[in-house]
């Protein structure tokens, strides 16, 4: 029997061990430094009320990954969901993504339209040559949007003092598609959320029904050369390793540590049945004079019953756990070269963390899980490839 070692409990370590167990032939075992699997998706309680470290709705225009966890955890549709932000400019809440709908509303229309107008006549060179996210934006809508959403928004969820520092955009929303209706992100997406109370929880018991799972543990050296750690004192070797933590603990950081953001994550009961407008799930607070990013409203996802609110407040921070990997170039680059120092057959990095990209969700660790399953099952590469789209060349366009 094959022996293969996952090293991280998540979304992504979970899926990964699942989709070995359907393969067949594998003995599994999986590591986990922290007292229960899931991570960030687990289930926690506060004044009564189901929430999990941020919001984990299931959102994804994957069908093969949509029909494969609906069926072991059946999902509730949350398509009616809205984004809303506040623009303290304006002192107005809109839809976000921006769309035209909100923007003909805007006491500066005539100004903002002429810009967006100007825009379409220069068929968005400007963002086509940006360099950065300022220009990339303004290339796309215009300065006067740019200021409105983009600008301090974005400067405290980087914790930057100028957007230009942000030199990588392609997981940020196109400025360039611009729709009429409010939801034009999410059209063509399936928006859900598990009908159980404890929300994933039940999947990580699942996926993991036939592996060897160790928590509170954690791996004391590694020889991924070798596909080799040391575990309890002792050395083990494996026929393939799946890591899911970011790749400079696993290479002892040769080339330096790899930078994530953290989150200060606040926890307010309101004494109301709800606070936020029918369908509104999140706040997002676009100025750059407060320090948090987003409010989010837990009853929403859950539909949890209760005379009270649950409403959880982020706050991006330098400390506060690796939840956000940076999306700068030299930081990129520099985990391209953990990327390319990993053994090219037999090691698999995945997950936000495992393969450095802010823009990773559950649904893309479930994909990058069945990837796998696939790469080996045909014997061919097994090392996802440095450079490309969530280090999968396969996920490219989907």
């Amino acid at each position: 029997m094959k022996t293969a070692l996952i090293i991280g409990g998540g979304m992504a370590g979970c899926a990964a061990a699942h989709q070995l167990e359907l393969s067949g032939g594998w003995d599994v075992t999986l590591v986990e430094a922290a007292p229960f699997l899931g991570a960030g998706v687990r289930t926690m309680w506060h004044g009564g009320h189901p929430y999990t470290f941020g919001p984990r709705h299931f959102l994804t225009q994957n069908e093969r990954v949509y029909k494969y966890f609906n069926e072991i955890i059946p999902l509730r549709s949350c398509a009616e969901h809205e984004f809303i932000t506040y623009v303290e400019q304006d002192n107005a809440f809109y839809a976000y993504p921006i769309n035209m709908q909100d923007v003909r509303e805007m006491p500066d229309y005539p100004e903002i339209n002429k810009e967006i107008e100007e825009k379409k006549r220069e068929k968005f060179i400007g963002a086509q040559n940006a360099k950065n996210l300022e220009d990339y934006w303004i290339g796309s809508v215009g300065q006067k949007l740019f200021d409105k959403f983009i600008d301090g928004y974005n400067k405290k969820m980087w914790l930057v003092d100028d957007c230009k520092e942000i030199d990588t955009f392609n997981w940020s929303p196109k400025g360039v598609a611009l729709k009429d209706g409010p939801k034009a992100a999410w059209d063509e997406a399936w928006s859900c959320y598990p009908f159980a109370e404890n929300g994933y929880d039940e999947y990580f018991d699942f996926a993991t029904k036939e592996v060897t799972v160790l928590l509170n543990t954690k791996i004391d050296q590694y020889d991924i050369e070798n596909k080799k750690v040391s575990l309890e004192g002792q050395e083990k070797a494996f026929d393939v390793i799946v890591s899911t933590i970011s790749p400079d603990v696993i290479l002892d950081e040769r080339y330096g540590e790899l930078p994530f953001l953290g989150r200060e994550f606040h926890k307010i009961v309101f004494p109301t049945e709800f606070v936020f407008p029918e369908n509104v799930y999140f706040l997002y607070y676009a100025d750059s004079d407060s320090a948090h990013t987003r409010l989010v409203e837990y009853k929403k996802f859950t539909k949890h019953v209760s005379p009270t609110t649950l409403v959880g407040m982020e706050i991006p921070s330098h400390g506060g756990g690796k939840h956000y990997p940076l999306p700068f170039q030299w930081a990129q680059k520099r985990a391209s070269q953990y990327f390319s120092d990993f053994p090219t057959e037999g090691v698999f990095s995945i997950g936000r963390a495992g393969s450095y990209l802010y823009g990773l969700d559950i649904d893309d660790c479930i994909w990058q899980a069945m990837l796998m399953r696939e790469m080996l099952e045909q014997g061919g590469q097994t090392h996802p490839v440095p450079g490309e789209d969530y280090h999968f060349p396969e996920m490219q366009g989907r």
